[in-house]
């Protein structure tokens, strides 16, 4: 399962912290790394750092944004040290490791996602993610380091590639799908005026999470694209004024 799973930095900020990353991802049998925006990968210190895994730093791929970087993933996971409201259902690394191997079909790309050494990821590149999860720490000093944090993922996600058994994997849309979906979505819901228009991001945040829960195939994508193509044309000459 190792080689099917892409490590994801977005927007490392030091470039040690790339090297270490290389070197955690080979300790445990990974290879794929991106690189969203971020700092120089090839400055010495992250040279420095790679030690024998210079060749993923060699390899990684840059993206310009996040989405780009998970368009061909199915399984994408977010991490994150904080909870709130938009940061629930927080999974355990070991649970992340027991759904990748229960649901990670061949040839799917699954993704873990990493934030910036001082904010981590947003609440909007949170909500690009189909899962969230978190490595518990102490409540006294809770920060890890960055390739800390890689290392404790990979040895999970390895030791549950080892693991016998696991259900039936799902065929699932990929991010980028389902980002098209989510388009879809937006734009129609707004035309009939079924989002608040000073906060339409609330509403739209529980419909990810819904959507996300339910594993939708691309078949499904198609089919729930059709319908609301369908309430597009139904409501074509809607002015944008609910009747009472």
């Amino acid at each position: 399962m190792n080689k099917d799973i892409i490590i994801i930095l977005a927007e490392p900020q030091s470039p040690g912290n790339i090297g270490m990353t290389c070197r955690a991802m080979k300790n445990m049998g990974f290879t794929q790394l991106r690189i969203v925006k971020g700092c120089d990968r090839f400055d010495s210190e992250a040279l420095k750092f790679a030690v024998s895994a210079r060749d993923l730093l060699e390899s990684a791929q840059v993206f310009p944004d996040l989405a780009s970087a998970m368009a061909d993933c199915t399984l994408t996971v977010g991490t994150t040290r904080r909870h709130g409201k938009y940061r629930q259902e927080i999974l355990s690394p070991p649970e992340v490791g027991s759904r990748f191997r229960e649901q990670v079909a061949p040839d799917c790309r699954a993704a873990i996602v990493f934030g910036r050494e001082d904010n981590g990821l947003t609440t909007e590149e949170l909500a690009l993610c189909r899962w969230h999860a978190t490595i518990p720490t102490s409540n006294e000093y809770g920060s890890l380091n960055l390739a800390q944090s890689v290392l404790l993922f990979c040895y999970e996600l390895g030791k549950a590639s080892e693991s016998a058994g696991g259900g039936r994997p799902i065929e699932m849309a990929n991010s980028k799908e389902m980002e098209t979906l989510f388009t879809h979505f937006d734009a129609t819901l707004n035309k009939i005026g079924f989002l608040n228009e000073q906060n339409p991001d609330h509403m739209m945040r529980s419909l990810r999470r819904i959507f996300f829960r339910a594993n939708l195939d691309s078949r499904e994508v198609t089919v729930l694209r059709g319908m609301l193509t369908q309430i597009d044309w139904a409501s074509s000459a809607f002015d944008g004024r609910k009747r009472s």
